[in-house]
């Protein structure tokens, strides 16, 4: 999963970056609230830890910014020095999903993070996962459409498995290239355009199927599903009205 982590405490930044990392998290630091609020506008995360105090505002104020302009998604962990009763009631009321109190145990972070992730993101946790049409076996890394089986490479797989986990998901190329290369600076671009192109063809992604995919200029992609039962009574509307018209 890809987490950001505020907090002016560079020491505590990278102590807390790796820990994640270990565990297999792809982990972004920032050290004051403008700068993660200004790459939330191009960058999606799975989870935010944020600070109470910081250079530029409060914490809470960046919680209350995310949940404004986000919503319910990234789930967000409060982390501070602050432990009065009052203070906690504070940063859940203001957004935040659950909070820890400094000097932080590492041990209880990684639990902390892992339920986060697992309430927010439950289709990520099994082994079988269907998306309508589409059925993802994460044991046999196989993927069926209609029940049948669609050949794929390696990173075809881990990329189509993280575009489904993530439908709906406006994804930066940045956090796509990280997810499925580990490492975006060493991805050229035009591998993942071709890996894309080649999915699209592949899993035949088509409104019929239930799933587009869009490119969305200088950000990423989106994978989205589409309202089958809308598309399926559309036509039968379509033909009512020319019925009337020809009545009339």
């Amino acid at each position: 999963m890809r987490i950001a982590v505020l907090d002016d405490d560079l020491l505590l930044l990278e102590q807390i970056k790796g820990t994640l990392e270990c565990h297999q998290h792809m982990c972004h630091t920032f050290a004051d609230g403008t700068s993660l609020l200004q790459a939330l506008r191009q960058e999606a995360f799975d989870l935010l830890l944020v600070d109470w105090h910081l250079p530029d505002m409060e914490g809470t104020d960046v919680v209350q910014t995310v949940r404004n302009t986000h919503g319910m998604l990234p789930p967000i962990l409060f982390i501070t020095r602050r432990n009065d009763e009052r203070d906690v009631v504070e940063a859940l009321s203001r957004g935040a999903d659950d909070f820890m109190s400094k000097p932080l145990r590492m041990g209880e972070l990684v639990a902390r993070t892992t339920a986060l992730l697992r309430r927010a993101f439950p289709q990520s946790m099994g082994a079988r996962l269907d998306f309508g049409a589409y059925r993802f076996d994460a044991d046999q890394r196989t993927l069926q459409l209609h029940g049948e089986a669609i050949g794929l490479k390696h990173r075809e797989y881990e990329l189509a498995l993280f575009l489904f986990r993530n439908a709906g998901r406006l994804l930066s190329r940045t956090h796509l290239r990280e997810a499925v290369w580990g490492d975006a600076t060493d991805t050229p671009s035009r591998s993942l355009d071709t890996h894309m192109s080649r999915l699209r063809s592949k899993l035949e992604l088509t409104e019929a199927n239930g799933y587009t995919i869009t490119a969305v200029y200088g950000v990423g992609y989106r994978l989205d599903a589409v309202n089958t039962t809308a598309l399926n009574r559309a036509p039968v509307q379509q033909r009512a009205a020319a019925t009337e018209t020809l009545s009339g």
